[in-house]
């Protein structure tokens, strides 16, 4: 069983974070690009649903986490690029009864509605298939697109006019309007597809959402018309006037013009009577004939949905209940140690192939090795940790971590002489001491750079497309030339002396195979681009922990030039004085991270390679974003009291649009207090520090037609 993420250590959280972070970008690739997904959906709904939990339980990691993280993926190059008017935003996830409670109660507390004020929601089965969106202009379709990364999408036109029943034109519509739904394989016409396919000699697909992915994302439109899709609409994007005034009405004017809609679809009043129908859809899965994998509640009253808007990557209003994961038994057949990134040994299950729920499951994480040893390093058992050993049978929970979990032992099939699992305590890449502390979960190779799996990993890092994104140098050729004797790369700044560092190295690289002399020469060329270099980004390259690329803006941002910040965090090295009191001030820099930015700069090798490294590079200024004639753009602003005309949620919101800082406390650097009825302390704190206050009148005049 996995530690609860409030028992984990900061840096045991920032690796696991980190893992999860690649998994689900990896995944969103697979599954919305192309259309192979490796991990089921469940698997990665646990994954998600950890991640998040990760970044509840530890805030600093929200700094590192991206919208890219969990919407989409980027569009193919074989397809045209279309930008979507309204973006297509993926939904939050409920998986037990309380999180519907849960969902409900904190709409009703962002619109500080009570608990028995009337709200009414739509349930209606979530389709597994490929969400496309339909621009429809005074009747006529004329373009369809892929969710893509959810603002860019692929233009799949003339593959979605082969989608049986969808309508080519409408009447009685608006002059705009874009119906948006989900592409879809019936089992029936799934079974007959294969069956053609291997008739044909053809590869057949592992399931119908892989299917009608597939076949709609065809570069010829003539493959795409023999294959059988059926498009469910359940939404709608850019308007030119309003279809209806609630969810379930607008549903049904999608219908009245011709567009097939779910008839599971229902309005509901209360949670009770959503988690009902959620139920009985259930209950119904197995015989609809397509595949869903939960139930979308809605909020009804789309005025409503209007005020509760959107979070950077789901909407307020809307969540998917989804159902349980799957389970399956099978053997342990030996436990491997991998060391990631940051240093963290994790052990991982090999096991006896076993398919669960159309996904072949071949590794499972272990965790650590109080979960192996289900004790504690006093001894002490550990609620929920195996006694776990090679040859054991054992049971694979397809809602796990980065891979699957295992979740139970059949201690009755145990092979006589299975021995206890002994943890490494050297590094199985460099040998060095692999050290875990008190009070960590995990242990930890203390080699650093010297650590194969650590250095290839960090210079992967530095090379990443949000980072020095150097065109012809990736992954693969990272770990190339880490391990090339005659042209090693070992660290940041052998990048940049690469091509001067032997009069030779342009002829050894074009004498190997798969390069050439154009090949060395574009490499060298995109290397020289990459000397001229953004601040943020320089400073997200490095790979420091607890920093990551919103982060990274934030403190460019803050410092401007990379002089001014790297005397500033020099000087901060005490962990006092205005120096780091500047860094704390930081929105979204706390102490863990401050101190992580302080301890790289104050290692002598670290701050050597750093500094070798801006030797090579022309870093440019920081130049603050700013939002156009708002009156409160980087002001720090402190709302307090009761609102009135606004939820306080909704207050923080507009504010944070506009540009302001919301702060939860009064202090010397606050520009201005909304105070409204009841206020106490803070307008009492602002006063007696000549704090800028008005009340909720004042701050909605102060805002007005922004």
């Amino acid at each position: 069983m996995e530690h609860p993420v409030e028992n984990l250590s900061p840096e045991t959280a920032r690796e696991e974070f980190l893992e999860l972070q690649t998994l689900l970008w990896a995944a969103n690739r697979e599954y919305h690009s192309s259309d192979s997904p490796s991990i089921s959906d469940a698997e990665y709904d646990a994954a998600k649903r950890r991640y998040l939990a990760l970044i509840e339980a530890f805030p600093v990691l929200a700094a590192s986490a991206t919208q890219k993280d969990t919407v989409g993926a980027p569009v193919d190059d074989g397809f045209g690029k279309v930008t979507h008017d309204v973006r297509m935003l993926s939904l939050g996830n409920a998986f037990e009864d309380g999180d519907v409670q849960a969902f409900d109660a904190s709409i009703r507390k962002y619109l500080g509605l009570s608990a028995d004020a009337p709200l009414a929601y739509t349930a209606e089965p979530k389709i597994d298939g490929l969400s496309l969106s339909l621009r429809y202009e005074k009747g006529h379709l004329i373009q369809a697109a892929t969710r893509g990364d959810g603002e860019t999408g692929e233009n799949v036109t003339a593959n979605a006019r082969m989608i049986q029943g969808l309508p080519q034109t409408i009447q009685g519509a608006p002059d705009l309007l874009e119906v948006r739904g989900e592409v879809y394989m019936s089992h029936a016409d799934f079974a007959d597809l294969n069956a053609r396919q291997t008739n044909n000699g053809d590869k057949v697909f592992a399931n119908p959402r892989n299917a009608a992915a597939g076949s709609l994302r065809q570069l010829d439109a003539r493959v795409t018309e023999t294959r059988p899709l059926r498009f469910f609409a359940y939404s709608w994007g850019a308007l030119s006037e309003p279809l209806a005034s609630t969810q379930m009405a607008a549903i049904k004017r999608l219908a009245d013009l011709g567009f097939e809609t779910n008839p599971l679809t229902k309005k509901c009043e209360t949670p009770e009577t959503l988690l009902a129908h959620y139920r009985d859809i259930e209950a119904q899965r197995a015989g609809l004939g397509y595949d869903i994998d939960g139930v979308v509640y809605k909020v009804d009253d789309l005025s409503l949905q209007g005020r509760l808007g959107f979070r950077s990557t789901t909407p307020r209003w809307a969540i998917a209940h989804k159902f349980p994961a799957e389970l399956a038994w099978t053997r342990l057949e030996g436990i491997d140690i991998q060391v990631g990134r940051t240093g963290t040994l994790s052990p991982v299950a090999r096991l006896t192939p076993v398919t669960v729920g159309g996904v072949v499951v071949s590794n499972a994480t272990l965790h650590n090795e109080d979960y192996i040893q289900g004790r504690d390093s006093k001894g002490e058992e550990i609620r929920g940790g195996k006694d776990i050993r090679v040859g054991d049978w054992v049971q694979v929970y397809r809602a796990g971590d980065v891979i699957p979990k295992v979740a139970d032992v059949d201690l009755s099939k145990r092979p006589e002489g299975a021995l206890a699992f002994v943890f490494p305590d050297t590094c199985p890449e460099c040998g060095s001491d692999a050290v875990r502390e008190d009070g960590d979960a995990a242990r930890r190779c203390v080699g650093g750079i010297i650590c194969p799996a650590q250095a290839v990993e960090k210079l992967k890092h530095f090379v990443a497309r949000k980072a020095f994104d150097i065109e012809g140098l990736g992954a693969k050729q990272i770990e190339m030339f880490y391990e090339d004797e005659q042209l090693p790369i070992r660290s940041p700044v052998d990048i940049f002396t690469l091509q001067d560092r032997d009069a030779n190295n342009f002829t050894k690289l074009a004498n190997r195979k798969g390069w050439g002399a154009q090949s060395v020469n574009n490499l060298w060329q995109a290397i020289e681009e990459k000397r001229k270099i953004g601040f943020g980004r320089l400073l997200f390259a490095l790979g420091i922990r607890h920093v990551g690329e919103a982060a990274s803006n934030l403190i460019a941002n803050h410092y401007g030039t990379w002089e001014d910040f790297e005397a500033a965090i020099s000087k901060a090295s005490d962990h006092e004085g205005p120096e780091w009191d500047g860094l704390l001030s930081i929105d979204g820099v706390g102490e863990v991270m401050a101190r992580a930015l302080v301890a790289a700069f104050e290692q002598d090798a670290e701050r050597a390679s750093i500094d070798a490294l801006i030797a090579q590079l022309e870093v440019q200024k920081a130049e603050r974003p700013k939002i156009a004639d708002s009156p409160v753009v980087g002001k720090i602003v402190v709302f307090t009291g009761t609102l009135e005309k606004m939820s306080r949620a909704e207050a923080k919101s507009r504010a944070e649009a506009l540009g302001a800082k919301v702060s939860g406390s009064v202090s010397k650097k606050t520009d201005l207090l909304v105070a409204g009825p009841g206020a106490g302390s803070k307008a009492k704190k602002a006063a007696e520090l000549g704090v800028e206050t008005v009340d909720e009148d004042g701050w909605l005049a102060l805002i007005e037609g922004l």
